[in-house]
């Protein structure tokens, strides 16, 4: 069987369609990106279908701000690239158009059709390496994950374009899979972790078919470059609901497929202090977020990883091992175990170094030690992670206050500290056996 025979069989097995007019939806053009609209008009000007599509279209039917806005059109990448000068083709897999202004992107796709099973676009277990057969709208919308991200506003009536039902499936709240679950899971693992996401982000429930195979294929994410699942990392828990993705990640038994290490010892000690410290840690980011106040993933790292390399250095210390030399061993080798599951940038491992060396240093508080410890670019990290770890139930809350009102009064807070030290050296003197007189 040819390919093109092969598209023209799927094509005869779909179904057209729903059209809903511009007075059948909510989408207004004042909604959508200056820029975004710029790129859609300029395609449909040089002859080219231009449609809005994914999570913009989704977006804007529920009454949100779109986060960014995607386009899909006939227009190959080549020929996008000759209408914009400010436009740059990226990706081998998926070859996409990014046209910027600004810091705005305005990212074009080709509408794709029905890849050739025999071809070289599979791997053996049925994974799409390659994506790059070109298509019409009809055959694109089958190509898409789910279908509340399969809608297409279209700029030349303004209609919104629906091939499965995906706006019914706004209207319900419901997540469900365009096709085959398993298949679709297989060709691409990710849409597991995608699932979670959409359906938190929006507060969906999943439908029972789509959600089926979730417990099941987490292995199958082993095989996801590790580059590739850090991106979806930092989506899942930097989106603002990162404590209800925690526990659905866990639900579906995917958490330990992005963190093995600290699923590990949440099997072990489930409920206890490493379960704490961890929702602490996303409730803190969730709350910066919706404040608009600036995240790092380099301290959401340190507090995801913070169980395993305080349990590894201690075995280490039990063993013999200095305290010091026991945390940066047990350090290195947490991290270069995670940076296989999900490879963290050296800037935010380092800053999760950091945070952790800091912690011993911060029980330093004798002479000019807090002074200068209040000057390391790291200090303010630590000191969070510091409430963190009071907050989940270590016993460092003195430590805390301390380190709170030096910030404020540090003079008056060394001198607290010196009176302390004071009165229980007199307390060790008054104790003091008397000395047997010698022979």
């Amino acid at each position: 069987m040819t390919q093109q025979t092969h598209r023209d069989n799927v094509r005869q097995l779909r179904p057209g369609p729903v059209i809903f007019t511009r007075n059948e939806h909510s989408i207004s053009r004042s909604q959508i990106s200056e820029n975004a609209l710029k790129v859609l008009y300029r395609l449909k000007s040089a002859g080219y279908r231009a449609c809005l599509v994914g999570g913009s279209v989704r977006d804007l039917l529920l009454g949100r701000e779109p986060k960014d806005f995607d386009v899909a059109t006939d227009a190959r990448p080549e020929q996008v690239r000759e209408l914009f000068r400010n436009c740059l083709l990226i990706g081998r897999r998926f070859r996409l158009a990014h046209v910027r202004y600004g810091d705005e992107i305005i990212e074009v796709s080709t509408f794709r059709a029905p890849h050739d099973v025999q071809g070289d676009e599979h791997e053996a277990d049925g994974r799409i390496l390659r994506d790059n057969v070109y298509g019409s709208i009809d055959e694109d919308v089958w190509r898409r994950d789910f279908t509340v991200n399969a809608l297409y506003y279209d700029i030349a009536d303004f209609s919104v374009i629906d091939y499965v039902n995906g706006m019914a499936d706004v209207k319900a709240g419901r997540i469900r899979l365009i096709g085959d679950p398993v298949k679709r899971y297989t060709e691409d693992p990710v849409r597991l972790l995608r699932a979670v996401r959409f359906a938190v982000k929006l507060g969906f429930r999943v439908d029972p078919e789509t959600e089926k195979p979730m417990f099941e294929l987490g292995h199958l994410l082993d095989d996801i470059p590790p580059a590739r699942l850090f991106e979806e990392t930092l989506k899942l828990f930097m989106g603002g609901c990162a404590v209800q993705t925690f526990e659905q990640l866990r639900h579906y038994n995917l958490f330990h497929c992005l963190f093995p290490q600290t699923d590990a010892v949440l099997a072990q000690q489930e409920g206890g202090f490493p379960h704490i410290l961890l929702v602490r840690a996303l409730e803190n980011t969730d709350a910066r977020l919706a404040e608009g106040k600036p995240v790092t993933p380099g301290f959401l790292l340190a507090a995801l990883l913070w169980a395993p390399m305080h349990i590894l250095a201690q075995e280490h210390m039990a063993g013999g091992m200095p305290p010091a030399e026991a945390a940066l061993l047990a350090a290195d080798s947490v991290i270069s175990r995670q940076v296989n599951a999900t490879a963290m940038p050296r800037r935010f491992t380092q800053m999760a170094r950091e945070i952790w060396q800091l912690q011993p240093r911060l029980k330093r508080i004798r002479g000019k030690r807090p002074q200068r410890l209040l000057q390391h670019p790291r200090f303010r990290a630590a000191y969070d992670f510091l409430l963190l770890r009071a907050e989940a139930g270590e016993d460092v809350k003195e430590l805390v206050e301390w380190w709170t009102q030096f910030q404020q009064e540090p003079e008056q807070a060394v001198q607290l500290e010196k009176e302390k030290k004071a009165r229980a050296g007199k307390r060790r003197r008054r104790h003091r056996r008397p000395r047997k007189p010698a022979g």
